[in-house]
């Protein structure tokens, strides 16, 4: 416990304890010791004709110690709220922070794709002017080819003219 925190305003179980005839000489009664945080509790003799007094006075005391336990009791039950209260609260936070994190995403998978399929829409446009560039090619290809077809069968027929002639 901190020192500022014992200049504080006094507990139920300090206020009880100046009350007490047990704990006479603790505290601030009690001389400084070297250690300010140790507490010494010095035993009194009972006084003569006082026991039935002390009964009284001892059941006034764990009373007043079972009030304290239960203060204690309660305070912890509730630091436990408080902490389960956190706890639901940071989970709330969470699912807020992962459905807003999934609405960027899809959004950027959207764009993502829409700039994917106009990139394709560009490449099929290209494709085609090709596909059609290759179509012209192969058919003025084939038109090469029969036009040389139709040369080498004049060839053919000039060479075989000639290999038929007879010599004069």
């Amino acid at each position: 416990m901190s020192r500022k925190e014992r200049e504080g305003p006094e507990t139920e179980q300090e206020a009880a304890v100046g009350d007490s005839p047990f704990f006479t000489g603790v505290g601030r009664d009690a001389p400084p010791s070297e250690d300010p945080d140790r507490m010494e509790v010095l035993p009194v003799a009972p006084r003569p004709g006082t026991e039935a007094v002390l009964d009284g006075q001892a059941s006034r005391y764990f009373a007043l110690l079972d009030a304290s336990v239960g203060s204690l009791q309660q305070r912890a039950q509730q630091l436990i709220d408080r902490v389960n209260d956190s706890r639901k609260e940071d989970h709330t936070v969470m699912s807020g922070f992962r459905e807003s994190l999934l609405l960027k995403v899809s959004g950027l998978a959207e764009q993502l794709e829409e700039r994917l399929f106009h990139l394709y829409d560009l490449n099929n446009e290209l494709i085609q002017e090709r596909l059609q560039e290759l179509a012209e090619v192969m058919e003025r290809v084939g038109q090469a080819e029969a036009e040389l077809r139709q040369v080498c069968r004049t060839v053919e027929a000039a060479y075989h003219d000639l290999c038929l002639q007879p010599e004069t």
